[in-house]
């Protein structure tokens, strides 16, 4: 969805250190990896920033050891147009190091940066605009909440209370924080030569003796930490969530001279499908029921065969055109069901290497795209050779 956080803003970047382990979650996977919903909680976290135009760069910053699932996981979840946007880097034995890391691979022209937990996948814009904007005109802040509870000291051996703590100026912090790019150089020089290790990056400032100021954040913007946590983040998807069906039919006519292209492969065959694309009947079904979830048309009003810069193009490539739109709209392939109805050739043999390119077209994991092939016991027009058909059923969820 379009951002409503102006591009007048001066570059800005976002930090996200994703190097931890996730030891409390328990398990034996980093908690950034965990699936909320459908898309892993680092995707969910990146997502929210990646949308906003004035955000030019966000550097993830990952354990050595998960570097290359990182990168693999976040280009197959997120589309293709704002893949430029990422940057990878590798984090070290605490946040500090990791945050530091990802500073120093940051582009010359970059002035602002926000650092962002990457479990917190609910940060929303509003709170990212006045975080941004607090940088801009302060120097340095972080989002926070005020605190609401009665807080308590309390002995640590015996947990008895000692006093009941004034709560009237406490806040609780949480992500973005942010600040000037040469600022936050200067706070983390200066902690590494006086061996300084903070909590965040606010401590490092205040070290410095940089004033930080508090913007208000999100109650919602919570931070998963605990499998309890991870639950409750699935209440609030569930909450929001959006989901939309479409179904998608599509039939061309075999012919001399073409090729047989059916969900992007090539296929050994002495006929083609007749069209003004490549004629891929799977990948317009598959398209055509995207579009129909969207409430968009179909795929001839997006792609007419009036034009000519869609004579023989690959159909997967209006795919990808389709699913980037869909994005845009806030919206995600959750999964696809697609049947081929063709007499021959026989097609199970290419039948997975047509769920990867679909899969990648969708930007999804293959297990997303279901797809099979049938006969029609040589009834009808594709029963008798003359064509091939497929339908395609989508269901589309809110991202």
């Amino acid at each position: 969805m379009k951002s409503n956080i102006s591009s007048s803003f001066p570059p800005t970047a976002v930090i996200i250190p994703a190097a931890g382990t996730g030891s409390r979650m328990g398990g034996d996977r980093p908690k950034q990896f965990l699936d909320l919903c459908g898309r892993p909680l680092l995707v969910r976290t990146c997502r929210q920033f990646l949308t906003l135009e004035a955000i030019t760069s966000i550097v993830i910053v990952a354990h050595p050891d998960h570097e290359l699932e990182t990168k693999e996981m976040l280009f197959t979840h997120l589309p293709q147009h704002i893949h430029h946007k990422l940057l990878f880097a590798q984090g070290g034995a605490r946040r500090q190091d990791s945050v530091h890391a990802g500073l120093h691979l940051l582009p010359a022209a970059i002035e602002i940066v926000l650092v962002h937990d990457a479990a917190r996948p609910f940060v929303d814009e509003d709170t990212i605009a006045r975080t941004m904007d607090g940088a801009r005109t302060h120097g340095a802040v972080i989002a926070a909440v005020p605190v609401k509870d009665t807080l308590k000291k309390v002995i640590a051996d015996t947990c008895i209370i000692t006093t009941t703590v004034d709560r009237s100026d406490l806040w609780q912090a949480q992500t973005p924080q942010a600040a000037g790019k040469q600022l936050l150089l200067s706070a983390f020089a200066n902690a590494s030569a006086t061996d300084f290790q903070g909590t965040d990056e606010a401590s490092l400032l205040e070290h410095l003796g940089v004033e930080v100021q508090v913007v208000l954040g999100n109650e919602e913007n919570v931070k998963i930490t605990h499998p309890g946590d991870l639950q409750l983040a699935e209440k609030l998807l569930a909450h929001e969530k959006i989901m939309k069906i479409g179904h998608g039919y599509d039939a061309h006519r075999l012919v001399k001279d073409r090729k047989l292209i059916l969900g992007g492969v090539e296929i050994p065959y002495h006929l083609g499908l007749d069209g003004h694309s490549d004629a891929d009947v799977v990948c317009h079904a598959l398209t055509d029921a995207v579009l129909g979830a969207m409430g968009a048309g179909d795929i001839g009003r997006h792609f007419p065969d009036s034009d000519a810069q869609y004579k023989n193009i690959s159909s997967i490539f209006l795919l990808e055109q389709v699913i980037e739109k869909a994005q845009q709209a806030g919206l995600q392939l959750a999964n696809a069901d697609i049947t081929i109805v063709c007499q021959q050739p026989k097609l199970a043999g290419y039948l997975n290497d047509m769920q990867q390119n679909l899969a990648g077209g969708c930007a999804v994991s293959p297990k997303a795209v279901n797809i099979k092939a049938t006969t029609t016991e040589k009834m009808g027009f594709t029963g008798r050779g003359e064509g091939i058909s497929a339908h395609a059923v989508v269901l589309m969820g809110s991202i």
